[in-house]
This record gives structure tokens, sequence and C-alpha cells, in this order.
């Protein structure tokens, strides 16, 4: 219920604020288990992708940041929490049964913000939830989320959807294969950054 109320306001807020620009919705599949990959800038990013999906999105958040009242707001926006500083196996879990539940999950396979605006490199495992429901991947890139950065005043935002990536559905999934589908993943991501078609 809040939300199908938050996310036109949030759309509005972001079109004029942010000078949103989304493309390449058509890429985001209607139903099964997807895993939306980004690249990260700041904390505008897991809102803005959630808000430029056509598909709810779920994402991990730091537990510091579930508090009274604005806890409850980002739970119903898509958001459970994490515990930093090692793996949080609850939380784990829970993004796995997210998926299995064919809905959408948004991680972000570099683990932290980048300070440079550059790509970095993958975290090992990041596919790793993907994999234990054989979820479609669509690679992502937000850019001018980090506008106090860039020194700008009025920000514009663009979030560009790539085409989905697919788990072959004879694959030995080991670390091997995870890491071969998360460098291909990651130089996707790049290609959007860039401005290519993914």
């Amino acid at each position: 219920m809040i939300y199908t109320l938050l996310k036109p306001i949030l759309w509005l807020l972001f079109k004029i604020g942010l000078r949103l620009n989304v493309e390449g919705t058509e890429n985001i599949p209607k139903d099964g288990p997807l895993v939306i990959a980004s690249n990260h800038l700041s904390l505008l990013d897991p809102p803005v992708i959630g808000v430029a999906a056509t598909r709810k999105v779920h994402f991990m958040a730091k537990q510091e940041l579930f508090v009274p009242i604005l806890g409850d707001i980002y739970k119903a926006l898509g958001a459970f929490p994490v515990r930093r500083g090692g793996a949080d196996r609850a939380a784990i879990k829970h993004g796995i049964d997210i998926l299995k539940d064919n809905k959408v999950l948004a991680i972000f396979p570099e683990g932290t913000r980048s300070k440079t605006g550059k790509l970095g490199k993958a975290e090992p495992g990041a596919l790793m939830m993907a994999s234990k429901a054989m979820a479609t991947i669509v690679p992502c890139c937000v850019m001018g989320t980090d506008y106090r950065r860039q020194g700008r005043i009025w920000p514009k935002v663009t979030v560009r959807f790539g085409k989905p990536i697919y788990f072959p559905a004879d694959a030995v999934v080991n670390k091997e294969f995870l890491h071969e589908m998360t460098e291909n993943l990651m130089q996707h991501i790049a290609a959007l950054q860039a401005g290519e078609k993914s």
C-alpha cells in the first residue's frame, strides 16, 4: 500500500529534482526471479533504481538505517536489513527467498560506493544469490547520483538497463563459473556506462 502511494510521488520528485532519465526498461522481464545488478555511486542509487524499474525492487540496506518510523518506510519500499562486517546469513537467505518468490532483488556487485565514479572490481560471490534461484540478471548503470562530488547544484541522473543475462540451463555452478559470469556482468555494466547498448 505505502509502496503504491510513494512510487509515483518519488518519480515526480526525481523527475524534477534529479532530472531523471530512464533507458532500457524494455529489458526488464515482466515476471520471474530477477536480479538487477548496478554500479554504485551514492545513497540515492537504491531509491532511484527502485523508481526507474518497472517492477518492485528489493534491496539490502545497512541495519543502522532501520530506526523507528523510517525503518518501516524502508521496508515498505522493499528494503531489508543486513549486518555489515561479515556474512549475514539471515539477510542472504532472505534475498534468496525473494528471488525464489519470483520477485526482484537489486545488488551492487562492487560491494560499496565508488569514491571516483569509476566502475570498480566486483566482490567475490556477487552473483551467489542469483545462482541459487537461477534468476535472470539485468545489468544496470546509474549516472549522476554522485552530483555533489561533481560539484553540481541541479543534477542530471540517468538509469540505463541492459539486456538480460541468463544462467545456462546446463551450467555447473561453482566458483569458477560464478567468477566468469560476474566478469561478463561487469563488462556489460561498463558498456552501459560508456553509452553502448549492453
